[in-house]
């Protein structure tokens, strides 16, 4: 693979109007690519080496919820946007499911990957720092890398398996040494869907019901359904849904490879043969594309981002969507009586 190409630390950590000393942290860090490539820059949050796909988010706000999006599982996450932690976290209430502001229950991704860490926050809803709360969730990140040259390198070559490293970790010699791991190998589905049936009620009377397939659903959909006047019995990826009581069906959101779902894909094959609306978001849609005959495939490094352009097929009509996916719908594989609904503007997949 030959010698490794060194990325110098962002100048803008040297040039931050913060001073160096209110830095979170001292200790070194590099983000290592499997093609070689090193970013120099200094660690915060949980003190712990980490494997995993590494990926971006172009949003400029909104890390909270990324962070929490059951579809970043088994993903370091860059975010391109400078500045990040300036308005902390939200308040979060133990007794509430569906927290506004967080996507789950828990952080999803494997570390935090950015140019400039805030150490100072203010919101009238901020209960803690960002560093605090990575701490709490034994997830680390590091700071100073220069995000712009990053990004570049995985829109050109490809989203790309990575390591961050910390000098001062206990367990950096064993992830150093260790293979990189790869979300797309394994059933990431399985790791954050829920375990048994979840039902959520608007308090309507009568109130429709949407089974939501659990498969990494993130909590703004149940909360939208839900004010919407639905109720939502959500339930795990591999669960006989088909025999569920319900006006409509929902593939939710979540992580990975589709095809490393079957059992789902099964289970909406069967659910075709009947007359019930099935709908898929994000995953869903590639869910339910493989159970009609459609082919999936991995894009070269995802769409994530609030304002993915999205066109109507036949029409001049376009919507700005958010998106978090690494896999899309073959378009070119549709089988008989199907035909695709909306492409993404940027790249025509869907």
């Amino acid at each position: 693979m030959g010698d490794p190409i060194v990325e110098p630390r962002s100048s803008a950590l040297e040039s931050s109007s913060l001073s160096s000393d209110r830095l979170s942290s001292k200790r070194a860090a590099h983000l290592e690519l499997e093609d070689g490539t090193r970013y120099e820059g200094r660690a915060f949050g949980a003190n712990r080496s980490i494997s995993g796909e590494v990926v971006f988010a172009t949003g400029m706000v909104g890390y909270p919820e990324s962070l929490t999006d059951p579809s970043y599982r088994g993903q370091l996450l860059t975010l391109t946007y400078p500045l990040i932690g300036n308005y902390g976290v939200p308040a979060r209430n133990a007794d509430d499911p569906l927290n506004p502001g967080f996507e789950s229950s828990r952080i999803q991704a494997q570390a935090l990957v950015i140019q400039n860490l805030s150490p100072d926050y203010s919101h009238w809803n901020a209960s803690s720092s960002l560093e605090q709360w990575l701490i709490e969730e034994g997830i680390p990140g590091v700071q100073g890398i220069d995000v712009r040259a990053l990004t570049r390198r995985l829109r050109d070559n490809g989203t790309l398996r990575g390591r961050l490293l910390i000098d001062e970790s206990p367990d950096r010699d064993e992830v150093a040494n260790s293979p990189y791991q790869d979300p797309g190998s394994r059933n990431v589905v399985a790791e954050v869907s829920c375990t048994e049936p979840i039902l959520h009620r608007c308090g309507n009377e009568g109130a429709v019901r949407v089974i939501l397939v659990d498969c990494g659903a993130k909590t703004s959909i149940v909360r939208s359904l839900i004010a919407r006047g639905a109720d939502v019995l959500q339930v795990p990826w591999d669960h006989d849904f088909v025999a569920e009581a319900g006006d409509a069906v929902l593939l939710s959101n979540g992580p990975g490879d589709p095809k490393n779902a079957p059992e789902t894909v099964d289970n909406i094959r069967r659910a075709l043969a009947g007359s019930r609306p099935l709908m898929g978001i994000c995953l869903g849609n590639q869910l339910l594309a493989l159970a009609a005959g459609f082919d999936t495939y991995k894009l070269d490094f995802g769409h994530r981002s609030q304002n993915q352009p999205c066109v109507e097929v036949g029409t001049a009509r376009c919507w700005v969507t958010s998106q978090n996916h690494g896999y899309a719908v073959d378009g070119t594989s549709a089988p008989e009586g199907w035909e695709e609904w909306f492409i993404n503007a940027n790249d025509g997949s869907n």
